[in-house]
């Protein structure tokens, strides 16, 4: 029975999302966010491992209600100002983007993000990290113009940066560098909806390869991977290249998206940006490489009478095949484009 409602809650929360992004009105769109929402509460309440889960969901309720009551405001502000017409003003603009900013997570609206991601299952945080950004992403690329919000771009990727320098658990690491990525996807927003339509589309990809390997070894935290001196070194050796191909390390997977928006960004002579942009990716990297250096050459231990145990770990053919395309696809992809 309770598989059936979870299977159920899934779907809704697929539907609302559904209904979001293919409204004609504000309305519309506002009751599918809340289909979504209401149907993603049930989910996040189902792990009763993980004692954090009840204020999680808490949190991510009063967030998002708030959220859908300040959109639904601004939208009915826009219908007497509008007549119901679907154009909007620079009051209800900034009324609307911030609204949905704070649903997707972006900065300045972050703070309950990483704190929400602490307290859910792998599975949970991953709808959190890609189903969950696509309603609010979409209306504000149907609707917004970007360039009076460039602050926020810059600021999503410091706070995305910064704010995993310091961190112990993989969750909140996980949830930084999806901050980090938002402000990626907002900046390929101000060229064309197909740019990031792809940067979209890869980040998930690499968010369900390595999401899938923390899920199926049980890893939260980083000195859980330190202290396993029983772990398979392949699989130390995905986990953290996984890592560096969602940091954007060429000539991993990872860079290709962030490669499509720096080479728009340059042909449109965005030469500020794109340095800010370098600059603060270069610092998601700096500590993806510190935790794999460390995991590698300093904290390696291995003792003989654990040898045989060492292979002990299984992984499934499709993580394997998802790691092999996150670490092996640009390559690919080049030599494709080569010999065509």
């Amino acid at each position: 029975m309770k598989k059936i409602s979870n299977n159920i809650f899934f779907i809704t929360l697929m539907l609302g999302t559904l209904i979001t992004i293919s409204s004609n009105s504000w309305l519309g769109a506002w009751m599918g966010l809340e289909i979504n929402l209401l149907s993603f509460i049930p989910l996040m309440t189902d792990n009763k491992k993980n004692l954090l889960t009840s204020e999680s969901s808490l949190k991510y309720f009063l967030t998002q209600a708030f959220a859908s009551s300040v959109l639904l405001f601004a939208i009915i502000i826009l219908m007497f100002n509008n007549n119901y017409v679907s154009q909007v003003t620079t009051l209800t603009e900034i009324l609307i983007f911030s609204t949905l900013l704070l649903k997707s997570g972006a900065a300045p609206f972050h703070s309950w993000f990483p704190e929400v991601m602490e307290g859910l299952s792998w599975v949970n945080g991953l709808i959190l990290m890609t189903w969950q950004k696509i309603a609010p992403l979409m209306l504000i690329s149907y609707n917004l113009s970007y360039y009076y919000f460039l602050i926020t771009i810059i600021m999503s990727m410091l706070i995305g940066s910064l704010g995993g320098l310091n961190q112990s658990s993989i969750r909140k690491l996980m949830a930084f560098s999806s901050i980090n990525h938002l402000g990626w996807m907002l900046l390929a927003m101000m060229s064309n909806e197909l740019l990031w339509t792809s940067y979209f589309i890869l980040y998930c990809f690499l968010s369900v390869s390595i999401v899938i390997m923390f899920n199926n070894f049980k890893l939260y935290y980083f000195n859980q991977i330190f202290n396993i001196s029983l772990m398979n070194p392949i699989i130390k050796f995905l986990i953290f290249m996984n890592l560096l191909s969602l940091g954007g390390l060429p000539p991993f997977l990872g860079f290709l998206p962030k490669w499509f928006v720096i080479q728009n960004l340059t042909a449109n002579n965005q030469m500020f940006v794109l340095t800010i942009s370098v600059c603060l990716t270069l610092i998601t990297l700096f500590f993806y490489l510190r935790l794999s250096y460390s995991m590698f050459m300093l904290n390696y231990q291995k003792t003989s009478w654990n040898l045989k145990d060492n292979f002990n770990l299984k992984i499934s053919n499709f993580s394997l095949l998802m790691n092999f395309i996150s670490l092996g696809g640009l390559i690919f992809i080049f030599s494709l484009y080569f010999i065509m």
